[in-house]
């Protein structure tokens, strides 16, 4: 009979056995490309010493092509949970070392039990993502776990936030369940997403691609879309995922994290007085304009190399998260399109979701023109914008730094779609449409040159300026530039008792 000694030992070398996964070979390999293991990455990501893991133990049941004899504690993925900055989250790490992270039925029940885990305790779940796909020699078996993933990840969209980091190359099925997440993060040289890789497509259509150029982390980043952030490494990327964190509550019956707020609510900064050129024509960058307002200038900006026309991301106001939206001067004017449309729409669903205040910064000459954006859609996609900010209940607050031209000016936040305060600058020009082109409508062309240059200057008078939309009430206050900051924090502190809630439904059908 085993003696106690035995007994602990025993448990010892089986815990010692799952903590190396694949073995010291694999391990070394995973760090000779510059990625970390899984449980290297747990660590980094949580506070130290609050990891506890699950199901360490638990191997696969798959019998056929010789894997009885092939099984591995642990089978491919760390599962867990722990804290960052002291509050609860739930973890799935990936282990490429094991079976290269693929899929099994049995790993896929240790992710479905933290992922029901989070919902119950309403803490948000962070996928740790480094797989080849599915487990192949398991068949639909490792299918169907797939797709109880991905029904829960349907689930708790919207009630717990979902973040998914890609550390390495995930293909196939493993690229949807981080598709339905709320954040992607992908690194710089070692991490990739595709649906079918470079083989196949070459094998199909004959198209010659890298992995890098089809789905490394600037094409998803830049030209996709799919992805949110990127880091360096797999280090600074853990690190993103705490600051993110910082930013968003931990369920939607949770208000985001207040910090106590150390920059002086009423300060101001002359530069923003001449900021905005006089010029029309002339761009400014609105990030400056953000970073100037914002709690300590520290702006967290989300899909930063994407549909650069529009800026979006996290800040603090008085100590207060708040998402912010921005139209980008700097970038093809402001324009909205198709990509910048679908950015501002996915964000301020997010915010709304989990009640954090959308404040908007509106700089917008109209959605841009041409057959590419008719064709692709730009009527739907522009929609899915003012959708979300019709749809939104969060406090929202709306201020016009410059131009506020037609179909735009209602899809931006205004007024009429339910935005509880709107500033404007005296630089804002709020009409249906330029000057000179609505000169040319309105006199077709029948004036002298004197005639028409009096004209412009009389539709600039009338509607090139927030007077016009003050009058009518649209617009509740028009300010000074230096007065943002402050102005602002007064907004957000008068609205944050807000409540109001949209007529009962299954839910809306969104132009998708």
């Amino acid at each position: 009979m085993a003696s106690l000694e035995d007994k602990f030992k025993r448990f010892e070398e089986l815990n010692k056995q799952a903590d190396l996964g694949g073995g010291k070979d694999r391990i070394d390999r995973q760090h000779n490309a510059g990625r970390l293991i899984a449980r290297e990455r747990v660590d980094l990501l949580l506070d130290r010493d609050t990891f506890v893991e699950f199901d360490k133990f638990v191997v696969h049941n798959a019998k056929d092509f010789g894997m009885d004899k092939n099984k591995i504690l642990g089978d491919g993925v760390i599962t867990g949970y722990g804290k960052i900055d002291g509050r609860l989250v739930y973890v799935f790490a990936q282990d490429f070392t094991v079976f290269g992270g693929t899929l099994s039925r049995a790993n896929a029940n240790k992710v479905i039990k933290v992922m029901d885990l989070a919902m119950k305790m309403g803490a948000p779940v962070i996928g740790l993502n480094d797989s080849g796909g599915a487990r192949i020699q398991e068949g639909v078996a490792s299918l169907g776990g797939y797709a109880d993933i991905f029904y829960r990840n349907v689930m708790s969209s919207g009630v717990v936030p979902q973040i998914s980091a890609i550390l390495g190359p995930c293909a196939g099925g493993a690229v949807y369940s981080p598709a339905m997440t709320d954040f992607i993060l992908m690194v710089k040289d070692s991490s990739y997403m595709f649906v079918t890789g470079p083989d196949v497509i070459k094998t199909v259509t004959h198209e010659e691609v890298t992995k890098e150029e089809l789905g490394g982390a600037m094409t998803h980043n830049s030209k996709s879309g799919v992805a949110h952030f990127m880091a360096d490494s797999d280090e600074s990327a853990m690190m993103m995922i705490r600051e993110l964190f910082s930013f968003i509550p931990s369920n939607n019956l949770e208000e985001a994290p207040v910090k106590p707020c150390t920059d002086d609510i009423r300060r101001e900064d002359e530069k923003l007085q001449t900021l905005i050129p006089a010029d029309p024509n002339k761009p400014y960058d609105i990030i400056e304009l953000i970073t100037t307002v914002v709690d300590d200038h520290n702006f967290f900006e989300v899909q930063a190399h994407y549909a650069q026309n529009i800026v979006v991301g996290f800040a603090r106001l008085g100590g207060k998260s708040v998402g912010i939206l921005a139209n980008q001067p700097a970038f093809l004017a402001g324009v909205l399109d198709i990509n910048s449309s679908i950015k501002g729409a996915r964000f301020v669903r997010f915010c709304d979701a989990f009640n954090i205040p959308i404040i908007t910064f509106e700089d917008v000459p109209g959605f841009l023109p041409g057959t590419t954006q008719e064709f692709g859609g730009i009527i739907k996609h522009g929609a899915k914008l003012l959708y979300a900010f019709a749809e939104a209940t969060v406090p929202k607050i709306t201020l016009i730094t410059r131009k506020a031209y037609g179909g735009a000016y209602d899809v931006m936040s205004s007024k009429h779609i339910g935005a509880d305060v709107n500033f404007a600058y005296p630089t804002a020009e709020i009409a249906v449409m330029g000057a000179d082109g609505a000169v040319n409508i309105i006199f077709r062309n029948v004036l002298s040159d004197e005639d028409r240059q009096k004209a412009v200057e009389d539709y600039k008078d009338t509607f090139s300026s927030p007077y016009k939309a003050a009058e009518l009430g649209y617009i509740d206050e028009i300010i000074y530039p230096k007065q943002t900051r402050y102005k602002l924090i007064e907004a957000l502190e008068m609205t944050s008792n807000k409540s109001k809630s949209n007529p009962s439904k299954k839910h809306g059908n969104i132009p998708l």
